[in-house]
C-alpha cells in the first residue's frame, strides 16, 4: 500500500457519517454480519481517541538537538542511525497491551527475512502467553536502539493514513462518473507517463485508458483522496444491480510528481483549513474551479482489484512488506532507515493523542522519508479518516533489533 500525504493544519474535522449505508447494507446481510461487526468496533476505535490511545501516564517532550555524541555500538544505517539504549528508556515499555501488537508481528512472520527468521517460531509460540511472559523475552532476545537522524536529533514527524470506504459502480451512470483505472499496457513504455490534465484532455492518453476502468465513483475528490491513500474498499453495483466488496489496491503510477492539492489552496490564500471536509466546503463554493484544482496535481494513481472474502473482512490492505495491515499496530517507515517487519518502539504525543506502544514495520509511502518519520495505519472508513486527516505530531522512535 504506497501512498503520499497531504499536508493539513491541525483543526479537527468535523465528525463523518457518509458511510452509515454502507454498514446498514453489510449489517442485513448475514453472511458478514459478524465480520462488521469486528469492522463497527475498530472503526469506532480508529475514530475514538481517548479509547484506544489513552494519555500516557509520563508525557515525553522532544529532546534538544544536539551535536551527535558516539556511543559503543552505534550503526549508521540510511539517513540515520541507531543509539543503543538501555529497556528503561523506552516511555511506558511495561504498560502497554502486546498482545494487539502480536497479531501484527505474526503476520510479518509471513514474509520474515533475518535476523527475525529466526524469532518467529517464539513469536508465534508466545501469542497466547502473558504480557509478562511477551515483555520479559523481548527483553532477553531483543536490544533497543533510538533512532535518530545523521546529525544525533531523535525527533521527527508523526502522520497518519488509512483505507477509504466508497461506493461504485461497475459502469457509468448517472452520478457515478469518476473512472478509476487500472495500469495502461503502455506504461513502462513512456516514462513519466501523461501528467492527469493531459489523460483528461489528449485523445492519445485516452486511447491508452479506453477499457481500463475499474470502476466509477460519484466524486472526483473521494477519487483523488484514494489515489492519495494508496488503496481504498468499495461497494461495487454491476450492471445487473448485483452489489459486492472488494478492495482496489496500488498498482502503480504515471510516474508524475506528487503535488498537494491542500499545499495549492494554501499557497494562494483560498482556505485557511486545507483538511478534507474544507476542502471540499471550497469546491462547493467554488465548483468552477474543480478541474484547475485536481490538476494542480498532475500524478495519476492506478489500481488492481483484489477480492475481499468474507474472512478477511476486517484485514487491512497489504503493505509494503506483503502482509495485511493491522489498525493501530502498523507503520510505514522509510525502508531506508528501518526494514521491513522490524518491531518498533513508537511514542509521540500530540493534539490527537498519545502513543507509548509497540508496532511493526509494515509499509512506506513516497513522502515517508528520513530516519525519525513513520505513517499510522489508522484503519479504515470516515473515522479512521478523521483522525488521519488530522495527525501530525512530534515522534521518537525505538527499533527493537535481536542481540
Amino acid at each position: 500500500m504506497v501512498h503520499q500525504m497531504m499536508p493539513t493544519n491541525r483543526n479537527p474535522a468535523p465528525s463523518a457519517s457518509s458511510n452509515n449505508s454502507v454498514m446498514n447494507w453489510l449489517l442485513a446481510h448475514t453472511g458478514v454480519r459478524w465480520a462488521v461487526l469486528a469492522i463497527v468496533g475498530m472503526l469506532a476505535a480508529c475514530g475514538s481517541a481517548p479509547p484506544l490511545y489513552p494519555p500516557s501516564r509520563a508525557p515525553v517532550v522532544s529532546v534538544p538537538s544536539s551535536a551527535p555524541v558516539n556511543v559503543a555500538g552505534t550503526l549508521n544505517r540510511g539517513p540515520g542511525r541507531w543509539v543503543p539504549v538501555a529497556w528503561s528508556e523506552l516511555p511506558g515499555f511495561g504498560e502497554d497491551s502486546l498482545y494487539e501488537a502480536w497479531n501484527a508481528w505474526i503476520k510479518s512472520c509471513e514474509r520474515a527475512v533475518p535476523p527475525f527468521t529466526a524469532l518467529c517460531g517464539d513469536v508465534r509460540r508466545l501469542s497466547i502467553g502473558s504480557p509478562e511472559e511477551q515483555r520479559a523475552w523481548m527483553q532477553s532476545r531483543l536490544q533497543p536502539y533510538r533512532v535518530e537522524s545523521a546529525q544525533g536529533d531523535p525527533n521527527g514527524l508523526l502522520t497518519s493514513y488509512y483505507e477509504p470506504i466508497l461506493e461504485a459502480s461497475r459502469v457509468p451512470r448517472a452520478g457515478f462518473a469518476v473512472p478509476l483505472y487500472q495500469p495502461p499496457a503502455n506504461l513502462a513504455q513512456r516514462k513519466p507517463w501523461f501528467t492527469r490534465q493531459e489523460m483528461d484532455t489528449l485523445p492519445e492518453a485516452q486511447a491508452a485508458l479506453q477499457g481500463r476502468a475499474i470502476v466509477y465513483l460519484a466524486d472526483p475528490i473521494d477519487a483523488l483522496v484514494l489515489q492519495i491513500q494508496g488503496s481504498g474498499r468499495v461497494r461495487v453495483t454491476e450492471a445487473d444491480g448485483r452489489q459486492h466488496w472488494t478492495r482496489l489496491a496500488y498498482a502503480g503510477t504515471n510516474d508524475q510528481p506528487y503535488r498537494s492539492v491542500g499545499r495549492w489552496l494554501l499557497d494562494q490564500g483560498l482556505i485557511k483549513d486545507a483538511s478534507w471536509p474544507g476542502i471540499k466546503e471550497w469546491l462547493a463554493q467554488n465548483p468552477q474551479r474543480q478541474q484547475e484544482l485536481l490538476w494542480s496535481n498532475p500524478r495519476m494513481v492506478f489500481f488492481r482489484e483484489e477480492a475481499i472474502p468474507d474472512l478477511e473482512a476486517v484485514a487491512g490492505p497489504k503493505g509494503a512488506q506483503g502482509v495485511p495491515l493491522t489498525p493501530g499496530r502498523s507503520i510505514a517507515v522509510d525502508p531506508a532507515s528501518i526494514p521491513y517487519g522490524a518491531p518498533v518502539w513508537l511514542v509521540s504525543n500530540g493534539p490527537q493523542t498519545n502513543l507509548q506502544k509497540l508496532v511493526l514495520a509494515q509499509d512506506t509511502g513516497s513522502a515517508i522519508t528520513g530516519a525519525v518519520r513513520a505513517d499510522y495505519f489508522a484503519g479504515w472508513g470516515a473515522q479512521a479518516g478523521e483522525l488521519a486527516g488530522r495527525m501530525r505530531q512530534p515522534l521518537q522512535l525505538w527499533v527493537l533489533w535481536p542481540k
